[in-house]
């Protein structure tokens, strides 16, 4: 059995997410069995998203109103996991409330749910925030190494989170990248 072309003629040589037919991959879906129903044929651009939370293009994934609704496991399990991350934007959450997983599978889905060891960014009112959120600058802020002063007030939008340190966002204001304290920002609605 050849896994790689059991899975391109499942998916007719198409990204099971998103319908691209460039750049395609067999990815396995973790945790993983050498198995048809644990890989998706997928396009780098969502791969590259699937990897990397702070590369997320939250309108691509309007793609998976369509592909949520697969027989196969593997792409049930990684439209649940992309819809889970992006319910926020409330678009993802209504889909979520529709799609259908027999057990077995949303328990694999669910099986990756974030550790309790990951880094938590807090703003100044214990407000959890995510990569691409907009907060609000609650102090004017001197910029080190610049003459600039980030004012209060100021929505700072799409911010970054520093993987390493809870404390630490990144975003622009007024075109320049800067590394902003959490406890000096609050979430915006």
């Amino acid at each position: 059995m050849n896994l790689e072309r059991d899975i391109k003629k499942r998916s007719d040589s198409k990204c099971e997410l998103c319908g691209s037919v460039d750049d395609l991959t067999v990815y396995q879906v973790p945790p993983t069995k050498e198995e048809i129903d644990y890989a998706a044929m997928i396009c780098n651009i969502c791969l590259i998203q699937i990897e990397d939370i702070n590369k997320i293009e939250i309108n691509h994934w309007r793609c998976l109103n369509d592909s949520m609704w697969s027989e196969v496991p593997a792409v049930q399990a990684l439209a649940w996991r992309m819809l889970n991350q992006l319910k926020d934007e409330g678009w993802p959450q209504d889909m979520l409330d529709m799609m259908y997983m027999n057990e077995e599978t949303s328990e694999w889905a669910k099986s990756l749910e974030p550790d309790e060891d990951a880094v938590v960014h807090l703003d100044s009112n214990g407000v959890k925030l995510e990569a691409g959120d907009t907060v609000i600058l609650i102090k004017d802020l001197a910029v080190k190494g610049t003459s600039m002063v980030a004012k209060r007030g100021i929505a700072v939008r799409r911010i970054s989170l520093d993987q390493n340190n809870p404390n630490h966002i990144e975003g622009k204001v007024d075109g320049q990248h800067i590394v902003i304290l959490t406890q000096y920002v609050k979430k915006s609605k």
